[in-house]
């Protein structure tokens, strides 16, 4: 009886693991079809020395 709880311990760890490695093999492929917007640069003589537009802030 101790082997047939451990072999079921064995056999639902093992489909536990590759469901886990399934699924994020499919959620790469899933996720590879997005495209990320580029970030659009600012006019870097707008940028200050304090890396700021507005410089003149007062608070």
């Amino acid at each position: 009886m101790e082997t047939g709880m451990n072999t079921l311990w064995v056999v639902i760890i093992i489909v536990i693991v590759l469901g886990v490695v399934v699924g994020n093999i499919t959620l790469l492929k899933y996720s590879a079809k997005f495209k990320f917007p580029t970030p659009l640069k600012k006019n870097d003589d707008k940028q200050k020395k304090n890396g700021f537009e507005d410089e003149e802030d007062d608070w």
